[in-house]
This record gives structure tokens, sequence and C-alpha cells, in this order.
């Protein structure tokens, strides 16, 4: 997809986006940041990637935040109810990986309705608690694109078994993915798919898998 740069979780870590080479959506483990910069350096001119967003605060998708903040001289963005994990540690679930849990200060935090903008696209935050009590979703209304953490995945949902998770919280917030119209579904693990993304939503809900 054009302006959009998909990077594969390495490692057990999550998916990184590159949007419009202003944007850098979770960060993964960090325990292959060498080989994630190499990737974006190539593909890119990283001078206006001076934005990350965190789509939750465990571990696989946040514990490269510090290292790439300082590489970009990034703003390390998340929701404000997972803020306080990220600048903790405590929470993340960097232990189930084998790791300590990294610190990282919030730059900013932000809310459900919040835009975000870049040179093609024009993200809203969606807040999807149930993960963590801080996940959110990124939609382009336009183009139809749903960015969306570890809130939905290519074939399935999110736990909501660990600490923070609330599978009722869970379940409102895939009900609120069904009312977005959604054709290019951008998940935190798992490949990109594209059509029937609401007929697929609509069979988690009927099945309750979720």
């Amino acid at each position: 997809m054009k302006g959009v740069e998909f990077i594969a979780g390495i490692g057990g870590g999550s998916n990184i986006y590159v949007i419009d080479g202003e944007l850098l959506i979770d960060t993964g483990t960090g325990e292959y940041f060498q080989e994630t910069k190499a990737m974006i350096e190539k593909a890119q001119d990283v001078s206006k990637l001076k934005t990350i967003i965190n789509t939750h605060c465990h571990y696989d998708h946040s514990g490269g935040d510090k290292k790439f903040r300082d590489w970009l001289g990034a703003t390390v963005c998340a929701h404000e109810k997972d803020r306080k994990t990220l600048e903790t540690g405590n929470g993340t679930r960097a232990r189930l990986f084998g790791a300590v849990p990294r610190v990282v200060t919030v730059d900013k935090k932000l809310r459900g309705g919040a835009k975000i903008k870049t040179e093609n696209f024009s993200f809203e935050v969606v807040h999807t608690p149930g993960h963590t009590p801080g996940s959110i979703c990124l939609y382009e209304s336009e183009k139809k694109i749903l960015i969306s953490g570890d809130t939905l995945f290519e074939n399935g949902v999110g736990r909501s078994d660990f600490e923070g998770g609330d599978p009722a919280e869970l379940r409102k917030s895939i009900e609120k993915l069904f009312t977005l119209p959604i054709t290019h579904l951008l998940p935190g693990h798992g490949l990109p798919r594209s059509n029937g993304i609401n007929f697929y939503i609509k069979q988690l809900l009927v099945q309750n898998m979720v």
C-alpha cells in the first residue's frame, strides 16, 4: 500500500508500520533494533520520522521505544491510560519474553478522537480497551484503513486475561470497530488483510470468539 511500510514482527515482537515516512507505529521488543533500523533506512528517508505511536503498553510493541527515540529524536505517544505502565515498566509483560522491563517517558498522551495527520493520511485515535486499559487503534476513514494493534488480529482478537485486561471491554471495543467501514486491516501480529473485514469482525462477534 502506497505510503505504508509493513515490517513483520521478528522474534515475538509486533509488526511495525511506517506511515509516509513520518509515523512509526509500535517498535517491537527492541531486540532486533539494528535489523529493523536497516530495513527502514533502506526503504526511505528518515529525516521526517519524528513520531512514535504505541498501540498499547506491552513489551512486544514498546520495548524498542527508547532505542528508536534515541535514533530518530522522535516523540513517544501512547494513550493516557497506558502511560504509567510504559513509564514504570510494571505491567509491560517483559518477563514473558525473558527480558527486563524497559521504561520510557511518554511525551504525548493520546485520547480517543485525536487526529494524527501525515502527508497522505489522516488517522483518528480509537480507544479500544480490553487487551490493556489504554489500547488504541488508528482509523483512516477516507482510505478505510485500520491499524489495530492487539485489539484485532489477522485471525482473532487479543487476549484479555493479562493484568489490566477486561473481556467485557474488549467485546465492546470489537463492536465499536464493527461500525467502521474497513477495507484494509493492519494488525499488530500476523499479515495485513484486505476486503471482507467487517464480515470477519461480525463472525467473531456472532461466534462469541470475543
